[in-house]
């Protein structure tokens, strides 16, 4: 196929700059043309070991299988050569899985020479720039770029044109527990909600609100309700507890984990020097306190 057959489609900024630089094209007598477009059998092509998209959903790519039984591919692939006859992906994942669907046997796509580091960062890039990815892989993305590519968060900020503060908002996703950041990258409960759990102080205080969040359909807004005067009321203990130089047993400790996470909500202890104190139950607003009684009668 000549490489003024068709005009290109437009790609991502990142992505483009990186495909349009010179260090990065085919420029040998027997490869493509820089800019030009090769068919390439799909047996041939190898899927990217770099691509930080790890989930793909079945639907959307039935519907991606469709179109392309209708329409063909629109934008190439992008593929690094391997080897005689042996290409690997660089982007463009969801449309090969969709082609294999289809059963097609060849695909358009773009051939650059790209080693292991240039490899990770574009594809890499490309993928920060779809729109349908979630936040947890966005999150992955930049640590990998970060830590792998070894950029600086400016130059990161400045590569994918996302603000500094964008940026730690999606890496501080990445301390949530595990079972957190998969409800994230499974839709279960968003972003914003996420960033909510954060104010927590504890991966147990956390996970009960995940279940509380999940079994109310709880909103952001009742998230952040939740949090704020557990924060306050801890802050509170703690400045009490220095003051009075009183430190919980491990005993108590275990005990306290536990009702957090069996109430779903924050327990704290108000002890004296000797002895005596409170066992706080905190509660957000007169719903939550009427669930708390609740669970508190059947356990009579």
């Amino acid at each position: 196929m000549s490489s003024n057959a068709k005009k290109q489609p437009a790609l991502g900024r990142g992505l483009s700059a990186l495909l349009h630089n010179s260090d990065t094209d085919i420029t040998s007598a027997s490869a493509v043309p820089a800019g030009a477009v090769a068919l390439i059998a799909i047996e041939a092509i190898e899927a990217n070991p770099f691509n930080p998209r790890t989930h793909f959903e079945i639907t959307a790519l039935q519907e991606l299988e469709s179109s392309i039984r209708s329409h063909g591919i629109i934008q190439p692939l992008t593929v690094r050569k391997m080897g005689r006859d042996r290409y690997q992906l660089i982007s463009g994942e969801r449309r090969f899985r969709a082609a294999q669907l289809a059963g097609l046997t060849e695909v358009p796509a773009y051939v650059r020479i790209a080693n292991d580091q240039t490899m990770l960062e574009m594809a890499l890039v490309e993928n920060i720039q779809r729109e349908d990815l979630n936040a947890i892989e966005v999150a992955l993305s930049y640590q990998r770029l970060l830590e792998e590519c070894q950029l600086t968060q400016e130059q990161l900020s400045e590569k994918v044109a996302k603000s500094r503060s964008h940026i730690a908002n999606h890496l501080r996703l990445l301390k949530l527990p595990d079972a957190i950041q998969a409800a994230v990258r499974d839709k279960q409960i968003t972003m914003g909600h996420a960033r909510a759990l954060l104010a927590l102080n504890s991966q147990e205080e956390q996970s009960a609100a995940l279940r509380r969040i999940l079994d109310e359909e709880l909103s952001v807004r009742d998230v952040e309700a939740l949090s704020k005067p557990i924060h306050k009321s801890n802050t509170g203990a703690k400045t009490a507890n220095n003051k009075a130089k009183i430190n919980l047993s491990t005993t108590e400790k275990l005990y306290l984990s536990y009702l957090t996470a069996q109430l779903a909500t924050k327990v704290s202890i108000d002890k004296s020097q000797d002895g005596k104190g409170k066992l706080i139950v905190h509660f957000t607003n007169e719903s939550d306190l009427q669930r708390l009684i609740e669970l508190l009668k059947k356990s009579e």
